[in-house]
């Protein structure tokens, strides 16, 4: 920012949404970024965090899609944003809100409870080959990014992926719990969300989505990739804002979270998640967005998951 001060700031109270409960996937990124953006003083304004669950943060976007022009008002953004179109659980994607922000990675994690009867990854890619024969406990949507991770391992294994039986969740932490009571064998969540878990001994992790093994927990527990599988694959957060921003208004949004993203608090966070450093500023992430656009419809079309009526969206 220039010595003048920024052409725009926000003269009242800035709502950040998250699409999930509290302690689900889009709320720990909130509650993460609000605390930096704080603590950095990067916002001189209330920051207020506002969770609306439901269809894989689809609930999320279409208050924020109300909200047009107001840069008071800010979302958190993950796949589903994306592939609810694509599947037809939406009639708004990407296109209908103002990219600010990629803020991170993070990658799925394949657990089950400690004593289940799947002992490694192969014994899961054994019964994968079956999967009717498995309750698959899964966040936050059908046709998401742990869903594709899912179902490539299953082609992997030579399984129909439209036999797959899911139980879904608005929250990892729910799909987790859902694991431990013994409702579904395994689960497909966000690495982070399993941690508390594997430290306490009461989940086994079997793989991860990663390009390379994740540390602490996982220091142990190996790579789809190592193990010939294609299955790279990772869950992006972000923020987007509502429709019909003005330039000066995204401008200052990119300074505040290119600030927040360079700090020692902020990788702080990323250290303690799992989570891996992807940022990229407005401008850079309209870009992405399009681009994951193009791969989502390609992913979910070879998985057979992709409704004919949006195809050519």
């Amino acid at each position: 920012m220039s010595a003048a001060g920024p052409a725009w700031q926000p003269r009242h109270q800035v709502e950040l949404v998250a699409g999930t409960p509290a302690g689900g996937g889009q709320d720990r990124p909130a509650r993460a970024l609000i605390k930096v953006l704080e603590s950095q003083r990067l916002v001189d304004v209330p920051l207020k965090l506002t969770n609306i669950p439901g269809r894989g943060g689809g609930n999320g976007w279409d208050y924020l899609h109300r909200h047009a022009e107001d840069p008071h008002v800010l979302a958190i953004s993950s796949p589903t944003l994306i592939t609810n179109a694509l599947l037809g659980e939406a009639g708004i994607n990407h296109t209908a809100f103002t990219p600010l922000a990629i803020l991170y990675t993070e990658y799925t994690a394949f657990v089950a409870r400690a004593d289940s009867p799947i002992h490694s990854s192969a014994g899961l890619l054994e019964r994968l080959a079956d999967p009717g024969s498995l309750t698959i406990a899964l966040a936050t949507a059908i046709g998401n990014t742990n869903h594709i991770a899912l179902a490539r391992v299953t082609q992997h294994a030579g399984g129909d992926v439209k036999a797959l039986k899911f139980r879904v969740f608005d929250s990892a932490l729910y799909a987790v719990a859902d694991v431990i009571e013994g409702r579904s064998d395994i689960a497909t969540i966000t690495a982070v969300s399993a941690a508390k878990e594997l430290a306490a001994g009461t989940l086994r992790a079997f793989a991860v989505s990663a390009p390379a093994r994740l540390t602490g927990q996982f220091a142990q527990v190996p790579t789809w990739h190592e193990q010939s599988v294609d299955c790279v694959i990772g869950m992006w957060r972000g923020v987007i804002g509502a429709r019909g921003l003005k330039p000066e208004q995204v401008a200052f949004w990119d300074n505040a979270f290119t600030a927040a993203a360079a700090s020692d608090d902020w990788n702080a966070e990323l250290a303690h998640h799992y989570w891996a450093n992807t940022y990229l500023d407005s401008a850079r992430t309209g870009k992405f967005l399009a681009q994951e656009h193009v791969a989502m419809q390609k992913a979910l079309g070879d998985l057979g998951l992709l409704k004919a009526a949006n195809s050519k969206r």
